[in-house]
């Protein structure tokens, strides 16, 4: 007999990604309203240690840690909002494309993909970032065009099955256009995909954003950012300034983590052999 206070795995997976969701939120809320005052240059507070009036340390600037790696944490989350929003469409539509407009584009389409899955990547980003000029646009470009080949195959494959169920065959038929059993058949089983990849592609964003700026070829240095502050803290470890690169590390960890767990967790819930477990 089962336990009626015991928690199904849906109401975990539901109550977990209301809880990462809140609290992504919360960094960015907050990071939305620090400006440059909190985390500017104060040389009488330089290279302090933690502690309760500045909760990440200062560096040798004197600058706030903790302000910092929030408005710098806030950046990043944004830059892989809009580079995983647009690689995520563009998959969808490469995608879509490959299964139903012919063996020609998907050969092609298919060729694109083993293409940009066989360079290095991050050497592929940091290329693509020079050729369009470093900076937050070369990041967002490099970002968006390098990630869409996983989930393309996916809902390619999707739509491939799809394509063979009774009720299209049955639609077809009946004389539907392929654009309206496009959006009232296929699309429904296509957006949880599409979401689920938007999703598990923001670590990869964010971690790539940060990995561009820390080896220069990403935002500017004078602009808050985790990848320019975790660069700079190289220089101060071995003088025993470790805060400089622990906190706003552990800040983005904790931050790619949750982003994975809510991606995680939404696969869960979708997946009709653990969603309703």
């Amino acid at each position: 007999m089962k336990n009626k206070f015991e928690i199904n795995l849906r109401t975990k997976t539901i109550f977990m990604l209301v809880f990462c969701t809140l609290f992504l939120l919360a960094i960015i809320v907050a990071g939305s309203f620090i400006n440059e005052s909190h985390y500017g240059s104060n040389f009488s507070q330089k290279n302090l240690p933690p502690s309760l009036e500045h909760l990440f340390g200062t560096d040798w600037l004197g600058r706030d840690m903790f302000y910092r790696s929030l408005k710098g944490m806030t950046t990043s989350i944004w830059i892989g909002l809009i580079a995983s929003l647009v690689s995520s469409v563009l998959a969808v539509v490469l995608g879509t494309l490959a299964a139903t407009a012919g063996k020609k584009v998907d050969s092609a389409i298919l060729w694109l993909v083993d293409l940009f899955q066989g360079k290095p990547h991050l050497i592929f980003l940091m290329f693509i970032s020079i050729l369009v000029g470093k900076g937050v646009k070369g990041i967002l470009i490099g970002v968006a065009i390098t990630h869409w080949t996983g989930l393309t195959r996916i809902v390619r494959a999707e739509i491939l099955a799809l394509k063979t169920n009774q009720y299209i065959l049955q639609a077809r038929k009946l004389g539907q256009s392929p654009l309206r059993i496009a959006v009232r058949h296929i699309q429904p089983h296509i957006l949880p995909q599409f979401f689920v990849g938007l999703v598990l592609l923001f670590p990869h964003a964010i971690l790539h954003e940060a990995s561009l700026t820390f080896l220069g070829f990403g935002i500017p240095l004078e602009q808050p950012a985790i990848g320019v502050i975790l660069s700079e803290s190289m220089r101060y470890i071995t003088l025993g300034m470790w805060w400089l690169a622990v906190f706003p590390g552990l800040l983005l960890l904790s931050v790619v983590m949750l982003f994975d767990s809510i991606g995680g967790n939404l696969k869960k819930i979708i997946d009709p052999k653990t969603g309703q477990e």
